[in-house]
């Protein structure tokens, strides 16, 4: 399923009714566990909008508190030195949604701190933000445009050995930028036009109290 979260609703619901700005770290943290209470309750695996369309101002401990732990907590992180890393505390996925510049510099300077990653999504499409190499972005762009592929597959497009493409698509999989079905990965942010494998549910967007989005 594809879950919808409002921050600007959650800010106001969790901090106040007419607030619209993401500041001060208590607030980033007050923000933060509402969304992952909501994303835990969630049943088998999903895909969550995180929404930031209405959001005005967000600051570095915001972007800290809630994009990077909410990463952190969710799998996202980067792997530990033997290419492990610990479990997700759930089998989520997240696109987040509306940010614009002011945003992605708070954002982006978090990620790069913690050797994160993430899928935006605006008008334009859909791109990674954060701390990944140019071997990883075009492996993911190009999973994208495929809507789908398997390892032998995404090898013969970008040109490389078929071990290479299996580990970058293991390393996507593993930092939840990429889902796997199968024997296949599509790209986060493609998963409606997936060709292959056992598609998720039916997608439906709900918003942060559970109502139909916008």
């Amino acid at each position: 399923m594809i879950n919808h979260i409002d921050v600007s609703t959650v800010l106001r619901r969790t901090v106040c009714d007419l607030y619209s700005n993401l500041v001060t770290r208590p607030t980033g943290a007050a923000v933060r566990t509402e969304i992952e209470t909501q994303v835990a309750a969630l049943q088998g695996r999903s895909l969550t909008v995180i929404d930031f369309s209405n959001v005005n101002l967000l600051d570095f401990s915001c972007a800290d508190e809630i994009v990077a732990k909410l990463l952190l907590r969710f799998g996202g992180g980067p792997p530990c030195a033997d290419g492990s890393g610990p479990p997700p505390a759930h089998d989520g996925y997240f696109i987040f949604r509306g940010l614009h510049d002011a945003h992605l510099d708070a954002i982006e300077t978090v990620l790069e701190r913690h050797g994160l990653a993430l899928v935006a999504e605006s008008a334009e499409g859909t791109q990674l933000v954060g701390s990944v190499d140019d071997g990883d972005r075009r492996a993911w762009a190009e999973i994208g445009r495929l809507g789908g592929a398997a390892a032998e597959e995404l090898a013969r497009v970008i040109g490389t050995s078929v071990e290479d493409a299996r580990s970058r698509l293991e390393g996507l999989e593993r930092r939840r930028l990429v889902i796997r079905l199968d024997e296949s990965y599509v790209a986060i942010g493609a998963i409606g036009s997936a060709p292959r494998g056992d598609a998720p549910p039916a997608a439906h967007e709900d918003d942060a109290r559970g109502e139909d989005a916008r």
